[in-house]
């Protein structure tokens, strides 16, 4: 994974859509207010964030595909079952932080994936979790 920091001082508003249904479209829904910019609406602490391009497919069974861009927060604080950046022995992942054997000596981060196993991380591995995933951008065309 590549980790990359923002630019987060800069403003760029985009028209956003009062709600987008997944049903029939509702004709009174055809004009566009509000705006949304990523900086503001999405970046909690600018100091703090910094965008990551996801390379592989461990993730891939909660909707986290090889090339997506990761918002990860280094001030948010990681809890059991939160998508994490790990910084384990020189490499970064992201996967499941599973602390649910932390009282036998070892903590798991878990893939969304079948074809991959768990990382089991012990107290001899170079081990830090670097952040917390807060959102993930998709390019759904490509």
């Amino acid at each position: 994974m590549k980790i990359l920091k923002g630019e987060f001082d800069k403003k760029l508003e985009l028209q956003i859509a009062p709600s987008i249904k997944a049903g029939f479209p509702s004709p009174a829904d055809d004009y566009l207010h509000d705006s949304l910019d990523f900086n503001r609406d999405l970046i909690r602490h600018p100091e703090a964030t910094f965008y990551g391009r996801v390379d592989g497919d461990s993730m891939i069974e909660v909707g986290i595909s090889n090339g997506d861009i990761a918002v990860i927060d280094r001030s948010v604080e990681a809890h059991d079952g939160d998508i994490v950046v790990a910084f384990v022995n020189e490499e970064f992942t992201i996967k499941f932080l599973d602390l649910s054997h932390k009282k036998d000596g070892y903590i798991e981060l878990r893939p969304a994936n079948k074809d991959f196993k768990p990382i089991r991380i012990d107290a001899d591995d170079n081990f830090e979790v670097w952040g917390v995933v807060v959102w993930t951008i998709k390019n759904w065309h490509k």
